[in-house]
């Protein structure tokens, strides 16, 4: 029997942002007793929380996430473990695991900390080699439970942007998808006429 793991945090007002960017603000602006309905209001940059980054984000490109065939949004993905590694770099056995269009995810555990301080300022980073590597297989997506695969000035995001990679930043409960070789991967963005958006992301495991 197929099951989905949902793999986005939760959008709420004090939830932690790239340093600079404006805070999330989600407020109730009609009650139900006194106004004879609900409704809130929600203000939020499109790079926040569980988002996905395109091309247009940081070089130029013609195409924005309402754009985007669900279909590219979906596909095989790979979990790699990669907890503990402060740089993740390529290794060999990557040939024969990875193959093309390849949703590949890497596991760093860093998702625990996404309520902290160094959540933004200590996370883990893609070497130049893997960014390259993986450049050069012509994956779907590379993502991950951490804010970022690099550092200004942006190495890694451009060398896969250049490949028309999307970068998936900020997943949560990849530990639930450990002994998974292979499962599905289902990506759901806002559909607007961004560089990124906040997703509610799935694996679909069986």
């Amino acid at each position: 029997m197929k099951k989905l793991v949902d793999l986005s945090h939760e959008i709420r007002t004090d939830m932690p942002v790239y340093p600079g960017d404006r805070k999330v603000n989600l407020e109730k602006d009609r009650d139900l007793e006194k106004d004879e309905y609900t409704n809130h209001n929600l203000s939020m940059g499109m790079h926040v929380g569980t988002h996905i980054d395109l091309p247009m984000h940081m070089i130029n490109s013609n195409y924005a996430v309402s754009d985007l065939s669900l279909n590219k949004l979906s596909g095989p993905a790979k979990l790699i473990y990669a907890k503990g590694e402060r740089v993740i770099e390529y290794k060999s056995i990557y040939e024969e695991l990875i193959k093309k269009d390849d949703i590949v995810i890497f596991y760093t555990g860093f998702a625990e900390k996404f309520n902290s301080e160094e959540y933004y300022h200590d996370h883990p980073l893609i070497s130049r080699g893997l960014a390259e590597f993986l450049a050069e297989k012509e994956i779907n997506i590379l993502a991950f439970d951490m804010p970022s695969p690099d550092k200004s000035p942006y190495e890694i995001h451009k060398i896969l942007f250049e490949k028309d990679i999307l970068i998936l930043e900020n997943l949560c409960n990849l530990d639930k998808l450990l002994g998974f070789k292979e499962f599905k991967l289902l990506i759901f963005p806002l559909k607007v006429k961004t560089s990124g958006a906040p997703v509610r992301v799935a694996a679909e495991i069986s």
